[in-house]
């Protein structure tokens, strides 16, 4: 078992970490323009990771159901099912395209940009908008292929989607002379191929099992409906991670700035647990698929002692290390004492967010997608009081801001780790079969 999940782990982790170097080197090139552009690059990579964000249902629905039907011995309908994924991630993804296109100039404005910051973001959204389809495909395929438990391919689809990425916005920034629409054109370009590439694997196992390729009204509209639950649960999280932005602003310049320190580490982790989940999903959706309960069980209690070591050895590391790596980022004196206070807070409640987030992973693989979305409005409810009074009372600066994740690293994910423990002990959640 150990040996499958760390299989199944490891690529998933690899694809996870891949993603985020499109941001980075968009960043990076576009920085090269000029401010300007790279504010409104920060704007614009808001708006398409908020939207891409809440899709990721299309991921973790289709890898739940797939694995379940490979579970049961049904290679064909596993297959179909992936079929039916992508073409609603194919559907819901050209809608996007064209709603970000025509109202980017109205979704920047609401972020309050204006000027020459808020004509750069408008451009790169609406060139980069075209890659939307793509990028939503990638979700749903990556999630049929999660349920065959092939996570190898996504991450070669995804490393080799980061350098056609970096190569084509080096030729259309600086060489076609695009400037920030080159940046965009070149992820919409880039996402389009590697959602190409996947579709073709995956069509190409339907086609050795039988399944159609051509879309499936019921089937569609049954991929659309065990989303709609993962899609609130995302939305919950969402809110909870904005409303921690917005009470760090309160807390001055110096705690907001040490709070972007904090996070992007806290985000770093989180892929390696993050990928335990995957395994977890995965796992648990085939030996449901099965009807074997009792390696469902054995499943949760190894994924979760997996998930809690490596928040362990993640936490001393964060904790122990963050006097020094947090002068990379800032050499202001009162923002490396804040993210220091802030990742000390982080690192104690990482074992937990090892807990939470394997067992997010077991309950998502077993299709438990409307019990996570009332847990997720569950846990928000619980974190705003707690928000609000750090708001309210904490002191400015790095205590301030150690208060505010003890709020969000320890009473939030706290909330998270009861409602879901609390689940998992019973049997409700274990339906078997396809």
């Amino acid at each position: 078992m150990d040996r499958q999940i760390l299989t199944l782990a490891v690529p998933a982790l690899g694809a996870l970490v891949a993603e985020p170097l499109f941001v980075l080197v968009d960043s990076a090139m576009v920085g090269h323009l000029g401010t300007e552009s790279l504010a409104g690059l920060a704007l614009a990579s808001t708006v398409l990771v908020t939207v891409v964000g809440l899709c990721v249902f299309l991921a973790y629905a289709t890898t739940a159901a797939v694995a379940r039907r490979v579970g049961a011995g049904d290679h064909r309908g596993a297959l179909q099912t992936g079929v039916d994924g992508m073409w609603l991630g194919l559907a819901l993804g050209a809608a996007l395209a064209i709603a970000t296109w025509a109202a980017a100039p109205l979704l920047v404005a609401a972020l309050g940009a204006d000027g020459d910051v808020a004509a750069q973001a408008v451009t790169y959204l609406r060139w980069s908008a075209p890659g939307l389809p793509g990028m939503l495909l990638v979700l749903a395929a990556t999630g049929a292929l999660r349920g065959m438990l092939d996570t190898r391919t996504p991450l070669a689809v995804a490393a080799s989607g980061a350098v056609a990425n970096a190569a084509l916005n080096a030729a259309l920034i600086y060489g076609a002379g695009l400037g920030i629409a080159g940046s965009g054109l070149g992820t919409a370009v880039a996402q389009l191929g590697m959602a190409m590439w996947l579709v073709v694997v995956v069509a190409r196992g339907a086609r050795a099992a039988g399944a159609r390729l051509t879309p499936a009204a019921g089937g569609i509209w049954s991929s659309a409906r065990a989303g709609v639950p993962l899609l609130v649960r995302t939305a919950t999280l969402r809110v909870a991670i904005l409303l921690t932005v917005w009470t760090a602003t309160g807390l001055g310049p110096s705690a907001l700035a040490g709070h972007q320190v904090v996070n992007a580490v806290w985000g770093l982790t989180a892929f390696a647990l993050d990928a335990l989940a995957i395994a977890a999903q995965a796992l648990v959706g085939q030996s449901l698929g099965a009807r074997d309960l009792a390696r469902t069980r054995a499943v949760l209690r190894r994924t979760l002692q997996w998930g809690v070591g490596a928040g362990v050895v993640l936490g001393v590391l964060v904790g122990a290390l963050a006097p020094l790596y947090v002068r990379v980022f800032s050499p202001d004196a009162d923002v490396q004492r804040a993210a220091v206070l802030g990742l000390l807070v982080a690192a104690v409640a990482l074992p937990m967010a090892g807990w939470v987030f394997v067992l997010d992973g077991v309950l998502i693989g077993a299709g438990d997608g409307r019990f996570l979305a009332w847990a997720g409005v569950a846990t928000l409810v619980a974190y705003v009081p707690a928000a609000l009074a750090v708001h309210a009372w904490a002191p400015p600066g790095a205590t301030g801001l150690a208060w505010l994740w003890v709020a969000f690293a320890v009473v939030f994910m706290a909330a998270r780790a009861l409602t879901t423990g609390l689940r998992a002990r019973g049997e409700r959640w274990m339906v078997v079969g396809a």
